[in-house]
Parts: C-alpha cells; sequence; structure tokens
C-alpha cells in the first residue's frame, strides 16, 4: 500500500496536511525549483510545531553536485530535527563524490533521501551505490514540471524498474513529479512505500498556489481504492 505525501511551504499548509492526516509531511519551496528548500529557521519552527505527530522531509535545494556543498547544507538541514533529508541529484558525470561523501552523514544514523529525475535520464546504477551508502530510501522525480507528469516523461517499464530495484535493494521507495489523481490507479500496482503530490494538492493545480483541500481529499480517495495486479516487467 502507499501512503501520501505532501509537500508544503509553510506552517500554514503543514498544519492542514497534518490534519488531513497525510502520512508524510515534505518541506520545500516550490517557487525555488524542482526541490527548492525553505530556509532552515522556518524548517525548525514547523518541526517543533508539528511535535513529531507525522513523519517530515525536508529538501536541501536544488544545489550542483558539490559534494562539500550539498554535504554541509545536508549537516544545517540535521539540525533543523527533520525525519529525512532529501537530496536531488541533479545531471553530473560523476555522482559517486557525493555518495561517499554524504555515507559519512548516514553513518552518524541521519537518514537521507536521493532524488532521481526521470526527465534527465537517470542511472539505476546508482540504486546500489546509494544503498550500500546507507541512503534510507530513494525517489523518482520531475526536474521539468512543464514536460508532464513522471508517467507521461518516463515508460511505465522504467518506473515498475525503478520501484522493483529500490525494493531489492530495501531501501525506501517514493514516486512524484507532477503527479495527478489519473496516475495513481497505474502506479499503485507498484506498491512504492509513498507517492508525492503538490500541483495536484493546489489551486488550479499550480504548484506555487495554494493547498486546496477538496484536491487534497480527492488524492486521498484515490490512494484508497482497490489495487489491481501490476503487469509484470517485460
Amino acid at each position: 500500500m502507499s501512503g501520501m505525501l505532501a509537500s508544503v511551504n509553510s506552517l500554514e499548509e503543514a498544519k492542514i496536511a497534518l490534519q488531513a492526516n497525510v502520512d508524510i509531511i515534505d518541506l520545500k519551496q516550490p517557487a525555488l525549483g524542482a526541490l527548492g528548500a525553505l530556509n532552515t529557521q522556518q524548517v525548525s519552527t514547523i518541526v517543533t510545531e508539528l511535535a513529531q505527530r507525522k513523519p517530515v522531509s525536508a529538501t536541501v535545494g536544488d544545489l550542483p553536485m558539490q559534494a562539500d556543498l550539498i554535504f554541509d547544507a545536508v549537516k544545517e538541514m540535521a539540525d533543523t530535527g527533520v525525519d529525512y533529508i532529501k537530496i536531488g541529484f541533479f545531471p553530473d558525470p560523476d555522482w559517486q563524490h557525493v555518495i561517499l561523501k554524504l555515507q559519512t552523514l548516514t553513518q552518524q544514523s541521519l537518514k537521507l533521501i536521493a532524488v532521481l529525475f526521470a526527465d534527465q535520464q537517470p542511472d539505476f546504477k546508482a540504486i546500489g551505490q546509494l544503498a550500500d551508502a546507507g541512503f534510507t530510501g530513494i525517489m523518482l522525480d520531475t526536474m521539468n514540471k512543464s514536460n508532464g507528469s513522471l508517467t507521461q516523461v518516463m515508460p511505465f517499464a522504467d518506473i515498475q524498474q525503478f520501484v522493483a530495484m529500490a525494493k531489492q535493494q530495501q531501501l525506501l521507495c517514493g514516486l512524484a513529479g507532477s503527479l495527478r489523481v489519473t496516475d495513481i490507479p497505474a502506479l499503485l500496482p507498484l506498491e512504492a512505500d509513498y507517492l508525492g503530490f503538490r500541483g495536484a494538492l493546489c489551486a488550479n493545480h499550480q504548484r506555487t498556489a495554494k493547498l486546496d483541500t477538496l484536491a487534497m481529499q480527492a488524492i486521498q480517495k484515490a490512494l484508497s481504492l482497490p489495487r489491481r495486479k501490476s503487469p509484470p516487467l517485460s
């Protein structure tokens, strides 16, 4: 069964998500990019107010793949008390240095979530490397939000393979990327740990707009529908 991750950009929105009983409250600022970050003071305030009533994740932003820069941003975000820290793995010829640098933080029990981008032809070989480095989970998202949802920019068989590989490595697995209600029936049978939403939860499906409680309810209803059997991997 897939849980619901709701991305929010303020304490007000976090309280709405809490009231809606979503599974993970994800902190980010959509106006600043695919994984735009809230400032750490704001994150700390939200974490304190939520008082561990729901798991909280936060992104460190759309950072270049520079190991020291990402390392410092993750350490700073960890001080806020969030449960999970999301790191975007953007197009770069060498992710290995970043992964090795972050391994020192996973050894300190920080729960790191790597985000790969479906519209950037990610190398799924990195899944095993991330697991070996002690990452807690991995997520498939989209970088360019104007090109359509995850199911439009990546073949379904590839999404299915991603989930299967994540599960094989015993990683927490998430799917996101401009997902709409209409994407849910096809993705549910894959049994990712969670499906992530932002635009579909907002007024007029605009990811920088305010949350719409009716839209949130529609997503939750779709997530509770009976699962059909997933087709086998080809």
